[in-house]
């Protein structure tokens, strides 16, 4: 008698080629992200071992100190404008990230993409580590960490437009807001592996903070070079759907409901599908109905968002009384939070059809729950836990779903039909214009919390506002969608 399939073979062949080469580049854009954002979060952990209260620590017996007050400071920041100096480190690599951003996109759409990630990630992890080496090369210079800063900023903007620019080579809109959603929590996930990892260090040699995650982007960029696979037809696999057949003459839906389309992968051999190579101009890439408005809108959404990244465990020590381990594992809820409002954001938007609506009540939610958890986050244990995770899941929600299945959508539109290069100008456009927010967020930051942390939060609150303030037309026109005066459509129509 023969004996049946085994179960975990039945398993394997039940999906098809197809299904696990898209699973594949899916893990792997996760893995390779997951790198980029884990080696960006050693800073905000390690400020608060730079710059500590000193008549708390116990002093060796042999030191001989001119100061009581900072003679366990790391100088520069053993000054009183430690805060400043932080901030200026922030933005180091914030403006560099925001300027570099917008001529990414363009590198990225005429260069392989593989390459250009394994270059950035190899880069990255050099730059990442060399940061740390000052630690052992006792580097006291506040210029030497500025250019370092600077010079990693410049490098990581290989990362998002390539990525985003790959995913949507492979998966059409098909429900892309749910698996965009689960796949963007890797931004999370890298800000909470960054944060526990550099916490293992960082009260005893804080360099190995920097210099471990160096290792570990280095190592994805070896990854990225021996396995990505660009685009389907690279292994002929069949191309995605990124638009309907339907024409709709003159007004055509920008992002097409998932409910009218039932198929997400082409039928048409990857032979068929016509490719056109020439990149497409940033002003075109501009002219897309509701780049403009949802790039606004992620500048004051990633203020926030990055505010929270640079500065939340120096508030959870300042404020709570915390180690400097201790505020960095605690700053991870705010990040666990993000990862479950992004997949909820992409799945309430592919439910309704409505982009914009969705990020506009997530912000509108934001602002009284960071005013709450300023003024009551640190009450209990409890309290903070809960408020972090609410707070993070509203206020990374809306940036996850912009930089994601939003960014993926306006790359794809139907006036770019045929044309496979534009998602990476596209998505450095959108991801560019927010990371003005992202280097804004830090600097201010920087600049008020000296006068108090109460107006660092009135801030982040103006800003949530402003965010809700520019998705407001996409919000009226999906609205009407779905009162009849217009086809419900996800996102708006072309006016």
């Amino acid at each position: 008698m023969k004996s049946p399939l085994a179960p975990g073979i039945r398993l394997i062949t039940s999906f098809s080629r197809d299904s696990w080469y898209r699973s594949f580049i899916l893990f792997l854009t996760f893995l390779f992200y997951t790198a980029y954002h884990l080696s960006r979060k050693p800073i905000s952990i390690v400020k608060s071992e730079l710059h500590r209260n000193c008549s708390t620590v116990i002093r060796p017996a042999d030191l001989n100190v001119t100061n009581n007050a900072t003679w366990c400071d790391w100088v520069p920041f053993d000054q009183d404008n430690y805060q400043t100096l932080f901030g200026v480190l922030d933005n180091c690599f914030l403006v560099a990230y925001a300027i570099g951003m917008f001529f990414s996109g363009i590198f990225g759409e005429r260069l392989p993409l593989r390459y250009y990630l394994s270059v950035g990630m190899l880069t990255s992890g050099l730059f990442t580590s060399l940061f740390g080496l000052g630690f052992y090369w006792n580097i006291h210079s506040l210029g030497y960490y500025a250019f370092i800063q600077v010079m990693n900023g410049l490098v990581q903007t290989t990362g998002w437009p390539a990525v985003v620019a790959c995913v949507g080579n492979w998966f059409g809109k098909g429900k892309r807001g749910f698996i965009m959603g689960v796949w963007n929590s890797h931004t999370s996930v890298g800000n909470i592996l960054g944060s526990l990892i550099a916490g293992v260090f960082v009260s005893s040699a804080w360099g190995m903070s920097f210099i471990v995650p160096g290792i570990i982007i280095a190592s994805t960029g070896i990854l990225c070079f021996f396995f990505l696979v660009e685009k389907p037809e690279d292994v002929n696999c069949t191309p995605p759907q990124h638009h309907s057949d339907q024409d709709s003459g003159e007004v055509e839906p920008l992002l097409q409901n998932s409910h009218h389309v039932n198929v997400a992968i082409s039928t048409e051999p990857a032979e068929a599908v016509e490719d056109h190579t020439e990149a497409i101009s940033f002003c075109r890439a501009l002219s897309i109905p509701g780049v403009v408005e949802f790039s606004l809108c992620l500048l004051f959404a990633k203020l926030v968002s990055y505010t929270f990244l640079y500065w939340l465990p120096l508030y959870i020590s300042n404020v709570a009384h915390f180690e400097a381990k201790e505020a960095g594992d605690m700053s991870t809820l705010f990040d666990v939070g993000g990862i479950v409002g992004g997949i909820m954001a992409g799945l309430v938007s592919d439910y309704t059809g409505g982009r914009a609506t969705t990020c506009c009540v997530m912000l509108i939610a934001a602002a009284p729950m960071l005013f709450l958890y300023n003024y009551i986050g640190q009450r209990s244990l409890g309290t903070t836990i809960g408020m972090l995770l609410v707070c993070g899941g509203l206020v990374n929600g809306p940036y996850a779903l912009i930089t994601t299945a939003v960014s993926a959508d306006l790359g794809t539109h139907e006036s770019l039909r045929g044309n496979s290069r534009a998602l990476s100008t596209v998505t450095a456009i959108i991801d560019g214009t927010g990371s003005i927010g992202a280097a804004l967020g830090p600097l201010l930051a920087g600049v008020i919390s000296p006068t108090g942390w109460n107006n660092v939060f009135y801030m982040l609150i103006s800003a949530d506002v402003l965010a809700c303030l520019f998705l407001s037309r996409l919000v009226y026109k999906e609205a009407q969608g779905w009162c009849g005066r217009a086809p419900r459509v996800r996102g708006f129509k072309e006016i």
